[in-house]
């Protein structure tokens, strides 16, 4: 796949996965299991890369569909894509259990290059998208300067605070925010929807 069919196919993701919130919106379970089969895999790869526990990412994943079904109304299409806000609520979700939890564990999981996004029962297509999302995803954060993306990755992949990757990488609480903040929306602008209609490559 090239950069564009790429871009392509999420722009396409992303008008599919509007129906699905529509549907939620009319209480349709069907539009939330259809969201859920095509967008799980790469949420329960997140909740896994924070919790390094199989039972525990399965748990949060279950917990984050839950909360679109019943905050479908919180879904703001100004402030990013349905993949970003799912994330978004994933992350949050695998942070409160591994707070409550005690426990420090994902901190000690590095960030790979060439990590994978597992998931229980992949199809094929479902597979190659998600793989394709990594990608584009992976080479995008290498477009930012390396304080933001360090920043990023350390906030948004091992679950510590603003607080605590300041605390990591030696910088006032103030410069992280302005950081994490400044790459998030180079993110967003790189990833949004109309970006890609209009072929923003």
């Amino acid at each position: 796949m090239t950069p564009l069919s790429v871009f392509n196919k999420l722009a396409q993701n992303e008008e599919r996965w509007v129906t699905y919130l529509d549907g939620v919106r009319a209480r349709r379970a069907e539009s939330l299991a259809s969201l859920y089969d095509e967008t799980s895999g790469i949420l329960y790869g997140l909740a896994l890369r924070i919790l390094n526990d199989p039972a525990d990412a399965e748990e949060v994943v279950l917990d984050a569909y839950q909360q679109v079904w019943k905050s479908i109304d919180t879904f703001d299409p100004a402030r990013g894509t349905i993949l970003c806000w799912l994330t978004i609520i994933t992350r949050s979700r695998a942070i409160d259990r591994l707070r409550s939890a005690g426990s420090r564990r994902a901190r000690e999981i590095p960030i790979s290059e060439d990590w994978e996004m597992p998931s229980a029962s992949p199809t094929a297509e479902s597979q190659s998208i998600f793989e394709q999302e990594r990608k584009l995803i992976r080479s995008t954060l290498e477009t930012l300067a390396h304080e933001q993306r360090e920043a990023i990755e350390l906030a948004y992949f091992r679950g510590l605070t603003h607080v605590e990757v300041a605390e990591a990488l030696g910088a006032p609480l103030g410069t992280i925010k302005t950081r994490i903040r400044g790459g998030m929306r180079k993110l967003r602008e790189a990833l949004a929807p109309s970006a890609v209609a209009k072929g923003d490559v």
